[in-house]
């Protein structure tokens, strides 16, 4: 099978108009359920789902579901429910980010203020969980249950290493397994799931979707430093601005002189580039690769879910599903 062929094959628009009838389902979905008593939260879930997300996790489910089988009522409710837990995720980590912007506009917490949104974030998580439990599945509430402890533990042990500049390569990757891979690869187990595929089906399209996490949250973490803040939707560097050392500042770091280590501690400490500016350390991360050394870590794990994707056999989906191995790692945003 000629993977770079298939992969060629369909583009973003042909990807998503595969699944987009049951995209505007599962939108339907979340419109419907994120509606509380309390008028807040009903506003912070409408501003989430208006902000022009790129809905990768519930496409990732559905495409998952129709190459398992079909997107059963339950995908289309999967669906919502993977993109109203990834949204209460977004409003706690602006919360602790203490974030200005996310795709453009004011954050949530700018908006509401941090107490608000904090409450509103554990709403969207419980109402996320009813809409699970009404397909009476234990294994859906049991991947729901560990996901969202992977996830939290991840917050907890990126809050831990917040301000330091001895974070390992381990110590990323585990953070981007916990922070992103293990939705994604959720993501797909419950499509596969909900779609009828048998134990292994729904084995595999997980292993595809994490290391198709792994690599998209690589490239995030890449972006941070190179793309345009206009682009990007929030101020470029911010990762550093908020006292985190990611992958790329990590490998420059690796070959780096006390004196352009100082450059760094300057940053976590002070939280700003006004006394060493972002200039400054975007060289730094070209003198040693650092940029360039995670677009090949990104790279390999897009492969490795390109061989793992290519052992289906070909159809619509499962072009559509290698394709997204492409558009993931060639985004600009």
């Amino acid at each position: 099978m000629n993977l770079g062929k298939l992969g060629q094959a369909l583009t973003a628009r042909e990807v998503f108009d595969l699944i987009q009838d049951d995209l505007e389902q599962v939108e339907k979905r979340i419109t419907l359920e994120s509606v509380a008593s309390v008028d807040a939260v009903t506003a912070i879930g409408q501003y989430l789902q208006s902000s022009g997300g790129k809905r990768l996790r519930p496409s990732l489910l559905l495409l998952s579901a129709k190459l398992a089988g079909s997107a059963s009522p339950a995908a289309l409710q999967m669906g919502a429910v993977v993109e109203m837990i990834h949204a209460a995720t977004l409003v706690h980590d602006d919360v602790i980010d203490a974030a200005q912007t996310r795709r453009g506009r004011p954050s949530t917490n700018v908006k509401w203020g941090n107490h608000t949104c904090v409450l509103a974030g554990d709403w969207l998580y419980m109402q996320a969980f009813q809409l699970a439990l009404r397909e009476r599945n234990f294994q859906i509430l049991d991947l729901l249950i560990g996901l969202t402890q992977m996830m939290v533990e991840g917050e907890l042990l990126q809050l831990e290493r917040i301000g330091r500049i001895d974070v390992t390569e381990a110590d990323c990757m585990e953070l981007v397994d916990r922070k992103t891979a293990c939705l994604f690869s959720v993501c797909a187990t419950l499509g596969a799931l909900a779609g009828g595929g048998e134990a292994h089906v729904q084995e595999r399209l997980g292993e595809y979707a994490w290391n198709l996490g792994m690599a998209f949250q690589l490239v995030d973490d890449v972006l941070d430093f190179t793309a345009r803040e206009k682009t990007l939707g929030k101020p470029v560097g911010g990762d550093l601005r908020e006292g985190k050392v990611t992958l790329p500042l990590v490998y420059a770091l690796e070959c780096a002189t006390a004196e352009e280590r100082r450059l760094v501690e300057v940053i976590l400490r002070e939280r700003n580039y006004e006394q060493v500016p972002f200039a400054r350390i975007l060289a730094l991360l070209e003198k040693y690769r650092g940029i360039e050394r995670v677009r090949e870590r990104a790279q390999a794990f897009t492969d490795k879910a390109r061989l793992i994707i290519g052992e289906f056999p070909e159809s619509p989906y499962q072009r559509a599903l290698l394709a997204a191995t492409d558009l993931i790692t060639e985004r600009d945003h």
